[in-house]
């Protein structure tokens, strides 16, 4: 009888060391990740950059018109194309196609005012900078008279980044990136001020 109960009394011993008590905090592997991995598939973090929400109402849709280069025009060959004087002029699409493609795409962004003289058909990618000069992907109708931000503001930009370029002070695939993503961003960056003017404006006596 008294072996049985030093059997039974070992038993409950090594049962009760095994067992976890309820409650108990269990430590998470370090080496779970929140990243879903498939066969074949490397993960890569994201980076796409982030746009100002303000910017956003000034920039065309990314989907209808995320830019489109010029395949003819590349960084070794810019001081024969883009850099040459009359460039863009010789390559601007005619009038006739701008403006059917200016009455097909206000429709689509669902334009209120419908007058095409509020629009310029502007290249996204401009053709100083090697955007391509028919591609509907890099053609879109932006206003003219939207403030602080509009079709005159980005051709300021252009310019400044063309001659930039140029220069070699900003590499050409940097430019049409950063115009085909945020010019609003970009305008700040390279023009170096902002167009919404913060002085007081002074009270009657």
């Amino acid at each position: 009888m008294l072996k049985k109960s030093m059997v039974l009394f070992v038993l409950f011993l090594i049962v009760g060391c095994t067992v976890p008590t309820a409650g108990t905090n269990t430590p998470v592997s370090p080496n779970i990740t929140a990243t879903l991995t498939l066969p074949g598939v490397t993960n890569t973090p994201s980076i796409e950059p982030t746009l100002d929400p303000g910017d956003v109402p000034y920039l065309p849709n990314p989907t209808w018109q995320p830019g489109a280069d010029n395949p003819d025009v590349h960084p070794d060959n810019i001081q024969i194309t883009i850099c040459v004087s009359g460039y863009s002029s010789k390559i601007r699409p005619p009038v006739s196609y701008t403006d059917n493609l200016k009455v097909q795409q206000i429709k689509q962004y669902g334009y209120s005012d419908t007058n095409t003289a509020d629009y310029e058909e502007d290249h996204l990618i401009s053709l100083a900078l090697g955007g391509d000069p028919k591609d509907p992907k890099n053609l879109w109708p932006q206003p003219r008279n939207t403030t602080p931000y509009n079709a005159s503001t980005k051709d300021t930009l252009e310019d400044v980044l063309h001659k930039m370029v140029c220069a070699g002070q900003v590499p050409l695939d940097t430019a049409r990136h950063e115009m085909a993503t945020d010019w609003v961003a970009a305008y700040h960056k390279y023009v170096g001020q902002s167009l919404i003017d913060v002085t007081p404006v002074p009270t009657e006596p």
